[in-house]
């Protein structure tokens, strides 16, 4: 599978909600120190906004030994433990100090699936819809933990990059966020209409479509 060049800091720095929206359908990459390569094609995010503006953002309060890696710079991955049990990563966006951030709800495996089975200890026959359906799946299936908080997206072992060129466009839909107590009606998730591959809980959705 050929990707391309790797997506630029000037992509993720910018409104966290246009960066979103157009990383749906875009392909994560994490090289393994074998040399082994796993490739997810992200179907479902979720948008966090900075400056004090999102009480459901860990940033909302100011910087924390814990979320300092969303207060920048941009193009980085911020890793979280989730209720002490899942990793959830998230890319940081926008200018440097505002700490927004989009968390990474959803892939559809393109490379690696047997390698990504095995990180997610499933077995052979099963679906792969269970594989990275779930933020912590998600990282889970690309070996990805807390020791790659403030990892470079720029450059390997771990980059994103556009959506195939051969591709239709996604059509991406917008609702609202999902296992949160907090803001949770504002329309900051974006997910690819009709994909197996979303979570389970689809409500509402003004419709988007990529640039």
């Amino acid at each position: 599978m050929r990707l391309g060049s790797p997506l630029r800091q000037s992509f993720f720095a910018r409104d966290v909600l246009t960066v979103a929206a157009e990383l749906v359908g875009c392909r994560l990459v994490h090289r393994l120190a074998s040399g082994e390569r796993l490739v997810l094609r992200l179907v479902e995010v979720e948008a966090y906004l900075g400056e004090g503006s999102d009480p459901a953002s860990h940033a909302h309060r100011g910087p924390t030994p814990r979320n300092r890696t969303m207060f920048g710079p941009a193009g980085r991955l911020y890793a979280y433990r989730s209720y002490g049990i899942h990793t959830c990563v998230n890319v940081v966006c926008g200018a440097r100090g505002t700490a927004a951030a989009v968390l990474l709800r959803a892939g559809e495996p393109l490379e690696g699936l047997a390698r990504m089975r095995r990180l997610r200890g499933l077995p052979d026959e099963a679906a792969p819809t269970l594989i990275a359906r779930g933020p912590g799946r998600l990282a889970q299936a690309l070996g990805l933990g807390l020791e790659h908080d403030g990892q470079s997206l720029l450059r390997s072992p771990l980059t994103l990059h556009p959506p195939a060129t051969r591709a239709s466009p996604a059509r991406v839909l917008r609702g609202p966020r999902v296992g949160i107590g907090r803001a949770v009606n504002r329309p900051h998730r974006f997910f690819e209409a009709d994909s197996r591959w979303v979570s389970p809980y689809r409500p509402g959705g003004g419709r988007t479509r990529k640039s």
